[in-house]
């Protein structure tokens, strides 16, 4: 799949901590935008609306202003509504992440530092102008001397050393908040950490060519991943501040009719990006966590090709064991009861209810999930009963379930482009899948339960064998002292 692979194993990536003048000066830079910030919602308090609107209405802009950590974080607040609330997320959905290009001689220094030359050696042409622009990156198209065509994605010089700055800003004002019950509530410094770790992830492109490597190698294991590609990643030209990459090209996916035109089947397009999530999500944890249109295009065969994997979702083994137990507990044995025991071995739950209230409430939420005719409902109303749901048991969601929740949402929007009369569960292929995953579980619970039972076998031997022993010393004192009754016994010679 890739060429010259300098590394097998995934790394944790970490971001060193700059020194306090540089801290000092980005805390300047920071207090100044929140003084321009308040500034603006000073303006407008003559206007409609109450504080609290106003104050959130201006907290994008200002987050824009900050720059690329404060953006990245921004993002997160619009994908995560059951953490941060409704409000809040809807007014950072309109966040965008575009910036100037970054100075030429900076990007050749770069270079020379991580590759050992010019762009101009390296390649046989390099396209100076970069044709997207964000605040982590910029893409270049190149040319190989072998003659391949491809794409060179380069950090933004200096950007590491920005973030890390900001990042311990905000570390320290995670432990501020969470002095007030509010920060308390949505763990703040919890949030801040997970953030931190995963920003520190996305600036090592190694990290993130591994990751394509790992992912695709999964969704091909399978019959169903025969229509799923990635770019292959040239890790001769490939480091920690720069990733080259094949150039493929496409159509996005949401251009229904280019693809209709071209011949290709929408349903096992839509099939394949099912597919991705389940089989990554569920079954290896690891699954692309931005399937926004921008990322997805069909090739001249037909195939999805998936890019930018700077933002991946892991969903640790238990989680993932404890999902699967749950749709195994709701679509097949219809056994509402363990599965609301299932919600809350997650941790989930704040609100415990009466098992058989919780049991009623979600039967009523996963009855309309196993009608065959499942094509027909709505991904968008799904959220909002479950919403509801959520909202009376007070569960509070982990940031990786919401972020695979959010894939669904997209994955709705090209069904209904690609696919508009499509039954999901009527779908042979397709219910095929989930029979083998069911068997698995049952298996998976097989497994368990026999281990159980040896280990109660085992239990029980473990007790008789230690009563055995207790028996045996028993008989051995009495032995002792039926010996020594019998020296006492026997008569004292004079």
């Amino acid at each position: 799949m890739s060429t010259t692979r300098k590394s097998q194993h995934r790394q944790i990536a970490k971001l060193d901590r700059v020194p306090l003048p540089v801290e000092a000066a980005r805390i300047g830079v920071t207090g100044w935008q929140v003084t321009r910030t308040g500034a603006r919602v000073v303006t407008k308090l003559v206007g409609r609306g109450s504080l609290q609107q106003k104050i959130v209405g201006q907290i994008p802009q200002a987050f824009s202003d900050l720059g690329p950590t404060y953006v990245k974080f921004g993002q997160i607040i619009a994908s995560s509504p059951g953490a941060f609330g409704e409000p809040m997320s809807r007014e950072f959905r309109s966040l965008l992440d575009r910036v100037p290009p970054a100075d030429p001689d900076a990007v050749h220094k770069l270079f020379r530092e991580d590759l050992g030359d010019e762009p101009a050696n390296l390649f046989k042409s390099f396209d100076e102008k970069p044709f997207a622009s964000a605040s982590i990156a910029q893409v270049h198209y190149a040319t190989l001397h072998s003659g391949e065509e491809v794409v060179v994605k380069i950090q933004r010089p200096g950007i590491r050393r920005r973030v890390a700055a900001d990042l311990q800003i905000l570390k320290r004002g995670a432990w501020l908040v969470e002095r007030a019950k509010l920060g308390q509530r949505l763990s703040a410094q919890d949030v801040v950490a997970d953030f931190a770790d995963n920003l520190a992830e996305e600036l090592d492109f190694r990290l993130e060519a591994q990751s394509m490597d790992a992912w695709v190698a999964h969704m091909h294991a399978s019959p169903l991943g025969k229509n799923i590609r990635v770019p292959q990643v040239y890790w001769n030209l490939t480091s920690e501040r720069v990733l080259t990459m094949e150039r493929i090209t496409g159509v996005r996916i949401d251009d229904d009719a280019e693809i209709r035109k071209r011949g290709f089947d929408g349903t096992e397009l839509v099939k394949a990006l099912l597919f991705s999530l389940f089989e990554g999500g569920l079954r290896h944890g690891l699954f692309h966590g931005d399937l926004h249109a921008g990322n997805l295009y069909v090739d001249d065969d037909g195939k999805i090709v998936f890019f930018d994997f700077g933002i991946m979702g892991r969903i640790d083994p238990r989680t993932r064991w404890l999902l699967r137990e749950l749709v195994h507990a709701l679509l097949v044995k219809k056994d509402h009861a363990t599965a609301g025991k299932i919600v809350v071995m997650m941790g989930a739950v704040g609100n415990v209810k009466p098992e058989a209230q919780a049991a009623k409430d979600l039967e009523k939420f996963a009855t309309p999930l196993t009608m065959t005719s499942l094509g027909d409902l709505s991904y968008a109303e799904i959220g909002k009963q479950l919403s509801t749901l959520a909202e009376a048991y007070d569960v509070k969601l982990p940031r990786e379930l919401v972020l695979i929740g959010k894939q669904f949402l997209y994955v709705e929007r090209y069904m209904k482009l690609l696919a508009p009369r499509w039954q999901m569960m009527s779908d042979p292929q397709l219910t095929g899948y989930f029979a083998n995953f069911m068997v698995e579980i049952s298996r998976e619970e097989h497994v368990t339960d026999e281990r159980s039972r040896e280990e109660h076998v085992t239990d029980e031997r473990s007790r008789e064998e230690h009563v055995t022993d207790e028996r045996s010393r028993e008989e051995h004192v009495t032995d002792e002292r039926s010996r020594e009754e019998h020296v006492t016994d026997e008569p004292v010679e004079s």
